[in-house]
């Protein structure tokens, strides 16, 4: 299995298009989840200012998807508040689904600078 890092600049904090002119990016293949998700983390501080860049992994020839993610001590979000794993929601068939979940997720953490979550294929 590989995973890819997916996205880039949509035209709004909907995510559904892209910014006209633009390709969707896609980065990788990563051999394991750990470097396609460090690879992710620089991605997300390095777009962490502009409310409409949005990356997510995908594993090749994965069957489901999860929302993943949680409350950070910090705003490197490498580590949950609480010591915990990142909560996982899911799984989901599609990564529409998985989208909704995660959109869901994120409008009800919204006032929480140090809660991030993502969507990740299976």
């Amino acid at each position: 299995m590989t995973y890819w890092v997916i996205g880039g600049e949509y035209e709004d904090t909907s995510f559904q298009r892209i910014v006209a002119g633009r390709p969707k990016e896609r980065h990788g293949p990563f051999a394991t989840r750990e470097d396609a998700m460090a690879f992710w983390r620089t991605k997300a501080m390095a777009t962490i200012d502009n409310a409409c860049v949005r990356f997510h992994l995908e594993k090749v020839g994965s069957e489901a998807f999860w929302v993943v993610g949680g409350r950070y001590k910090d705003t490197r979000f490498a580590e949950t508040r609480d010591g915990a794993p990142e909560e996982r929601i899911g799984p989901f068939r599609t990564f529409e689904e998985a989208k909704a979940a995660w959109r869901a997720k994120a409008m009800e953490t919204v006032d929480d600078a140090l809660a991030r979550y993502r969507v990740e294929g299976a």
